[in-house]
């Protein structure tokens, strides 16, 4: 959502100074607005007494990058100015750096009742711009950022995940300075006297990128009971391309998926999972010059919030979804007729869409009703119990797509002074949920009589998996983690002879297959079941299966090429969680032209000598590995020297082991590229050193064994270059999870193959600019010279070049009458990589773009002044 209702009346009961808030930090503090959605959100202007100590960052160690705050809300909608580092963040961008936008804005809502108040306190109310919950003034009240990665500067060794940010807020700030004012009850905020402490995860792991774990701990502080809590999570995703956000967020679909299909080695059918999903209604295909086709601006993917974690298994769940409208007749949400047990509720500013103010907010969340989807709006849900939509028309309209949130709420919770409540969340995303470009509008038609036609053709299959994989983190399948005596749920898989039986986990197989059986666990042990006999209630985990960490990188750059170095100690030395043995197995050397996971490519790779061992099971009567992957030297001392695995290499080739009289064959672990004597490839920069002389280090104190480096040649000069060393391990057979490898985006830097900076000042090289002369014709945004992303517009996005820099100096451009048009500082006192290099916008000083001309250009710094001549062609 982009706006929000210009309420007048509550102007003048605030009679407060009122400050308008754009719908992105980047933005002007007056920018306009939608008029058919209505005017800028309003929030009254703080006071000198209140001053906490509001603070974001963003998650962006995964595929998912996502804004979190100390405030109660997470996505860029209540961050008045969303830049990091001199770049707009965006409020979850998936996948990271694709500028693809899956959310304005989500909030904490809770709500309970207090003597004789119905309260809700909230992050962010979605309509009037109202905020309650605020972190303390100062260091007290800051986002602490954490990460088990000893190669992060935040690294601690307490941390949950490669990305941890923990923060405190409350809802007992009550200056209406700050919190404003009831414009629903005319009153000022007051507060339930809650503290909640919010702990947000986020993994690079393969199958761990794509979510955010937010565990929530709420405290009572007050002095009396908390009763009737009910806590909600609102969501306003707005899902679009950042090139067409101006109407990318009016065509949103949102609905509840409660079952995704699990695995058939699971003996279960489907995987209950819960999750409040929205996603762009038809994924925004380009169809322009032909037919549909999907393009780098269409948001494909969809993204959800689940449950993961609550104190209470019997809590009521309720998803209600509505669109905010200025215009009452499109203000609309699915609501339930009026029945004599159940009396219709109506809000404020009118009775099926918007809830605002505490007692409607409160209503929607304590009271039991689960929407139907969206885009079933358009079909008849009297029978239901629903009230029709004000017309067929804009039912129609709104089975389409509109602008949609959602609200997710769940409850009842009674909490003592003092008292805590748990609760963990998972926001996800899963790709191709939009599989067809032409699916919408081959089956628009059919939204308003058969809108399953159109459903059954989006695909949950990856946010459902992903679903799973955030259960699993929170708490571990097969893992008795408070050492009970039970490791979760699960069933009985029984292997007899061809066939596979299956049986629940309370019917224990007859003891006449039970040797053929095994347990496969779907759940940890923090979740119940009937036949549950551990003697505690389990415990969450917040851990997986992780790959070695990434080595840090140093590049060297030279003039097309770049020496890459890192030391590998840390890498080869990391032990598995689960198995707790080290098994680390290679290293990849990446690079690519673009920011985005999928823009990297694998150039070579090493990895230890080993192979996997594959035996025959004969009571089960199939080939599985038993064991870790065995290196060749120790082949050979079970074996003999002369031993070679290779000759054995299936089941059909299989020979019979001396010491166990089983079956076996083998199978390389990965490609067996363990040479690190050709300077063409991965190489050891210190042939001689040791492994057994720990005394033997760099000047950061890691050992020279470890140290290796790479050389990639024939790189353009003029262009730059993401690099990356990736580490991957072997897999872990406990969890039975393939080979895990980091993720690139994790340690890669960016530079350009030209001489250093270090090499610029020791040679005096001279200052290069490219392209010169700059042509507009000249096609360098399609040749991917610049506006690779297409975030801005062609003349917002000019790349002029300067080269062979040294660490500091000035730059100044000026018109050939000597007016002084540009002037840029170049600041890299510590060098390391781009410090060599600079861009000019071409835009002038004045924040004008520059016409065609004849300039000149001149660099100052010790080294002495260059001038030159630089020629731009419009």
């Amino acid at each position: 959502m982009r706006i929000t209702r210009l309420f007048f009346t509550a102007l003048m009961i605030l009679g407060f100074s009122l400050c308008f808030l754009s719908d992105t930090g980047a933005r002007s503090l007056y920018d306009s607005v939608d008029p058919e959605k209505g005017g800028p959100m309003l929030k009254p202007t703080s006071t000198a007494i209140d001053n906490p100590n509001t603070q974001f960052d963003v998650h962006n160690i995964g595929k998912i990058s996502m804004i979190i705050n100390n405030y109660g809300t997470f996505g860029f909608g209540y961050v008045t100015n969303n830049v990091i580092d001199g770049e707009v963040v965006l409020g979850c961008e998936y996948p990271a750096n694709s500028n693809l936008e899956y959310l304005y804005a989500g909030a904490l809502w809770i709500g309970a009742v207090v003597g004789r108040d119905t309260l809700v306190s909230v992050g962010g109310d979605g309509w009037y711009g109202t905020q309650e919950l605020f972190p303390d003034a100062g260091d007290n009240g800051a986002i602490i950022a954490r990460s088990n990665l000893k190669s992060k500067s935040y690294w601690h060794p307490d941390a949950i995940s490669e990305q941890d940010f923990l923060c405190t807020f409350t809802d007992t700030f009550v200056s209406p300075g700050l919190t404003g004012q009831d414009p629903i009850e005319n009153r000022n905020h007051i507060p339930l006297n809650i503290s909640v402490q919010q702990n947000s995860y986020a993994w690079s792991y393969d199958y761990a990128e794509d979510f955010v774990l937010l565990d929530y701990k709420i405290t009572n502080i007050g002095a009396f009971p908390i009763r009737d809590l009910y806590m909600g999570v609102y969501v306003d995703a707005d899902v679009y391309h950042t090139s067409i956000e101006n109407t990318g967020y009016q065509d949103d679909i949102c609905g509840f998926r409660r079952t995704v299909p699990m695995p058939e080695e699971f003996c279960m059918e489907d995987d209950t999972v819960n999750i409040a999903w929205i996603a762009d209604n038809d994924g925004d295909p380009n169809s322009t010059g032909g037919p549909p086709g999907w393009a780098f601006t269409s948001p494909r993917a969809v993204t959800g919030t689940r449950v993961v974690r609550s104190p209470n298994d019997s809590l009521v769940s309720n998803f209600n979804w509505w669109i905010s409208h200025q215009d009452a007749s499109r203000d609309f949400g699915p609501r339930k007729a009026s029945t004599p047990e159940d009396p219709f509720y109506e809000f404020p500013l009118g009775p099926l869409g918007t809830p605002t103010g505490d007692k409607s907010k409160y209503y929607v969340m304590s009271h039991p009703e689960f929407d139907y989807d969206q885009l079933f709006t358009a079909v008849p849900h009297t029978d239901e119990g629903y009230l029709p939509p004000p017309s067929q028309s804009l039912a129609l309209d709104f089975a389409n797509g509109y602008d949609t949130r959602y609200l997710l709420s769940f409850g009842p919770f009674d909490v003592q002074p003092g008292d805590t409540l748990p609760i963990t969340l998972a926001y996800m995303a899963g790709d191709d949920f939009h599989i067809g470009p032409s699916d919408f509008e081959d089956n628009e038609d059919y939204i308003s009589t058969e809108p399953n036609i159109y459903y059954d053709l989006l695909n949950f299959d990856d946010f459902g998996l992903n679903a799973r994989w955030a259960s699993w983190i929170f708490d571990n399948p097969g893992v008795d983690t408070d050492n009970d005596g039970d490791s979760g749920r699960f069933n009985w898989s029984c292997q007899v002879g061809s066939d596979v039986l299956c049986f629940p986990e309370c019917e224990t197989p007859d003891d006449s297959i039970l040797q053929y059986c095994e347990k496969i666990y779907y759940r940890g042990d923090y979740s119940t079941s009937d036949c549950y006999q551990g003697t505690g209630e389990g415990a969450p985990d917040f851990v997986g299966a992780s790959p070695p960490p990434p080595p840090d990188l140093t590049v060297i750059p030279g003039y097309g090429e770049v020496t890459i170095r890192w030391n590998g100690q840390r890498s080869e030395n990391a032990y598995d969680v689960f198995s707790r043995q080290k098994d680390f197995e290679g290293y990849r050397v990446y690079y690519a032209e673009g920011d985005r996971l999928s823009d990297y490519v694998a150039l070579t790779s090493y990895d230890v000598n080993d192979y996997k061992v594959l035996q025959f099971n004969d009571i089960l009567l199939f080939w599985e590995q038993t064991s870790v992957p065995l290196t060749l030297d120790s082949l050979h001392s079970l074996y003999g020297p002369d031993f070679d695995p290779e000759a054995y290499d299936s089941e059909f080739g299989a020979f019979t082991d001396p010491l166990t009289g089983r079956r076996i064959y083998f199978l390389p672990q990965d490609w067996n590229e363990s040479d690190l004597s050709n300077p063409n490839l991965i190489h050891r920069v210190y042939p001689e050193a040791s492994r057994d002389d720990s005394s033997d280090t760099t000047d950061e104190g890691l050992m020279r064994y470890y140290e290796y480096e790479y050389v990639i040649e024939n790189l353009q000069p003029s262009k730059p270059y993401n690099f990356s060393v990736t580490a991957f391990d072997y897999g872990s057979l406990k969890v039975d999870l393939g080979a895990l490898e980091s993720s690139p985006l994790v340690n890669a830097v960016k530079e350009y193959p030209l001489p250093s900076a270090d090499k610029v000042e020791e040679e005096g090289l001279g200052v290069i600019v490219f392209p010169n002369p700059y042509r507009i014709d000249g096609g360098y945004a399609e040749a991917g010279y610049e506006n690779r992303e297409r975030k801005y517009s062609a003349e917002r996005s000019r790349e002029i070049h300067f080269a062979n820099l040294p660490r500091i100096c000035r730059i100044r451009i000026y018109s050939i009458n000597g007016d002084l048009i540009r002037e840029i500082d170049h600041y890299r006192p510590e060098g390391g990589p781009e410090s060599q290099h600079e861009v000019w916008d071409v835009i002038s000083r004045n924040t004008q773009a520059v016409v065609t001309g004849i300039y000149m250009w001149h660099v100052e710094s010790e080294m002495g002044e260059q001038l030159g001549k630089l020629v731009i062609m419009k």
